[in-house]
This record gives structure tokens, sequence and C-alpha cells, in this order.
């Protein structure tokens, strides 16, 4: 009993007699040994790097995603290619608002919706102030909940808004600046051509999205029924699940409900689409995964590298000190203490490296962060680092166990003999 609990004692010394064994070898011979690790240290500092990149990248387009919303749910007319419909005007294929009637009612899985149609855009005026390209919106109130754009002042669209046409807008905080509009604008009037109509609110103002490009288009919002009576416009429709993980009972909810309402006939194809951010999303994480796995494994051909060069130069340490084996074997020192003395030499190559690698991929992922916008977020996560450390003992073990075996099985008056 007791010698098995001395057996781990004495392999724990004996590892520790390597390691500082193996330090004050790595300590005499600095040069070699700065130079045999720097594979390791662009292989790591490489992983490490690009690991951090590809994190930001992907915490960025994300975090766009997020906020635009990976609930939302687009709806539009669309010409199907084949069937009785394929050569149908886009007249009679449009979307209209008694196709939508009782839709909530029918599609549990579907929190809001809102009808849009755009009736154009416009010149808007108050006093001497005008702006051109103003782009009308008519919506319904959900689509600020859709959105999650809320109101800073004033209030959103009522029933009776929405329900008598009313000619009132909601305009977002830009518009109110560029027509130097007083602070509290509420009830005053614009002009939008030769149309009035009344503020009754400002939208907080939405950042805009990486993927959205840059147009600086302004964007005006009147109630649906309002734009369609200045102008009867094309309809579109967006809506909203109650989760994420109903994104697709959502659009097969919607879908059946919409080839029902639009008298779709069954083996019929679709005359409208159905567009879910979700699996948009989805993909994109699997594309940056496979991205990130191909980028891994390039850059990891410099640790491939880096491990055969320290396999090269144990192998010559053996030699170099054949005579010194010899000795420490003809005292007594078995072949398993010789074979763990190499690998550990080896293997603290590795890791010393892999610690470098890892300093320069953290100056690398901040120069990253700081070169562009979209990779702002680009930083190291804390299993890049386990990573690293883990690959370059493995890397160690690896090249570094032929030269501690061929070390371990030298014949002790042979390399006493050794010139």
């Amino acid at each position: 009993m007791k010698s098995l609990l001395k057996a781990p004692l004495r392999f724990f010394g004996l590892l520790v007699q390597s390691i500082l064994l193996a330090l004050s070898q790595i300590w005499v011979n600095k040069t070699r040994s700065v130079l045999t690790t720097l594979g390791i240290i662009i292989g790591v500092g490489s992983v490490t790097a690009v690991i951090a990149g590809m994190n930001g990248m992907n915490a960025m387009i994300m975090e766009n995603f997020e906020f635009f919303g990976t609930k939302k749910i687009f709806l539009w007319p669309e010409r199907p290619q084949t069937g009785s419909q394929k050569n149908a005007n886009w007249w009679q294929i449009r979307f209209q608002p008694e196709q939508f009637e009782g839709v909530l009612d029918h599609c549990p899985s579907v929190e809001y919706l809102t009808l849009i149609s755009y009736p154009g855009s416009m010149t808007a005026h108050h006093g001497a102030h005008s702006l051109e390209n103003v782009r009308i919106a008519g919506v319904e109130e959900s689509w600020f909940k859709i959105e999650n754009r809320s109101i800073s002042r004033g209030r959103p669209f009522s029933f009776l808004d929405a329900q008598q046409a009313r000619r009132v807008c909601i305009i977002p905080q830009k518009l109110q600046e560029k027509l130097y509009l007083d602070r509290d604008c509420i009830g005053q009037t614009l002009q939008f051509n030769h149309y009035t109509f009344q503020i009754i609110g400002i939208v907080e103002e939405r950042p805009r999205a990486f993927f959205e490009g840059q147009g600086d288009r302004i964007e005006v919002y009147i109630p649906f029924r309002t734009a369609q009576s200045i102008r009867e416009s094309w309809i579109d429709a967006m809506a909203s699940c109650r989760s994420t993980d109903l994104a697709e009972e959502a659009r097969a909810e919607l879908t059946f409900f919409l080839r029902k309402r639009r008298n779709v006939k069954l083996g019929e194809p679709n005359n409208f689409g159905v567009f879910i951010m979700e699996s948009e999303v989805m993909k994109v994480r699997a594309l940056m995964a496979g991205l990130g796995l191909v980028a891994g494994a390039v850059v990891s051909i410099s640790l491939l590298v880096g491990g055969i060069g320290i396999m090269n130069i144990m192998l010559v340490s053996v030699s170099e000190r054949t005579r010194e084996i010899g000795l420490r074997k003809a005292v007594g020192a078995r072949a398993s203490a010789i074979l763990l003395q190499f690998l550990v030499e080896a293997v603290m190559l590795c890791l010393i490296g892999g610690l470098i690698g890892i300093g320069i991929g953290y100056f690398l992922a901040f120069l990253i962060s700081h070169s562009a916008g979209f990779l702002e977020k680009s930083q190291v996560p804390g299993w890049a680092v386990v990573l690293a450390f883990g690959f370059s003992a493995a890397v160690g073990i690896f090249f570094g166990m032929f030269p501690a075996a061929k070390a371990a099985r030298l014949n002790p008056i042979e390399a006493l003999r050794h010139e």
C-alpha cells in the first residue's frame, strides 16, 4: 500500500526535476531554443489572431442581425415561375389588405404583423426650409413593435388614425433637425408635396447596420390606410414570430394562411415570397464556422513545421548529450527517466513558444480591432488560449516522443564511448 502511495510522489518529483533540467538546458541554448520554437510562435500567434478576427467578425455580424431582428418575417407578392399564374400581371398577384384579416388568430406563432406601402418620395416643407427625397412609408402601429423602434416623444398611431386614414405622421429626429423644427414639435404641421400632415410623434433613430449600405435617405411614417388613400401602391407585409425557435412554424402558418386566402390551389406554387431572418442567421453562423476552420487549418501548417523543427533539434540534442545519457544510465538512471527528461524538454520548448505566440496573438488582435470598424470586437476568447496551450503540448509530445525514445534506448557502454 505504501509503495502505491509513494509511486505518484516519485513520479511527481521526477517530473519536477525533468522540468527544471529542461529549463536549464533551454536557458543554456537560448538562441537555438528561440530559433527552434519560431515555427510554434508563428503558428500559435497566427491561429490566435485568426480566431480573434473571426470571433470579432462573427460578433459584429450577429450583433447586426440581432439588432435588425432575428424574429422578423418578410412577405411580398411574387409571380411564380411555373403554374397557372406564371404569366399573370403584377396587378393580379398584388397583396390586398383583406387577405391578411384574421392572420394573428389563425397563426399562433406570429406575434405581430403590419402591412407596408410606399406611396413614393416627396419633398418635405416647413416654413422656409425644405428637404427633398423624403421617403413616405405607410405602416400600421405594430410596425414599431416589430422594428423595436420606440417613440421618444409624442404618441404612436391610434386606432382612429388608422381607421379614418388621418393625415398624421411620425418623423425621425434627423428630419426634425434638417427642417429646423422646434424641440417640442408635436402638433406642428409639415407639407409633403401638396399634402399637409400633423406631427404626432418622434421615433428614435436606429443605428445603420453595416450590411445596409451608407445611404442617407430619411423615412417618415404615416398610417397605412392614409398612404393607400394618397396613392394605391404596392403592398408588402412584415411579421414577427413569438420567438426565434418558432420561426419555421410561423413561416409555415403564414404560408398556409396566405395560400388559402389567395386561392392558391393544391400543387400550384406560391404567388408570394416568405423570408425569415433566423434562417439567414443560421446560414451565416455555419459559414463563419466553416471559414474559421479553413483559416485555422491553413495557419496550423506552421505548427506542423514548428513541430518538425523541434523534433530535429531534439535529435541533435540527443546526439550532443549522448555521453551524458550514458553516464546517467551507468549510475542507475532508468530508461523511463531518460524518456521523460527529453519528452519534457520538447514539451517545454513548445509551451514557451506557445506562450510567446499567444502574446503575439493578443497584440495582433489589438491591431485588428483598431484597423477596421467591423472588426472592432475582435478579441481572443479564453477557449483559444486553452486550445493554443493544449495544441502546443500535443505538438511537443508528438514530435518529442521519437527523440526521447531514441535517447532512452541508448546502450550506456556505447554512449560512454561516444565522441
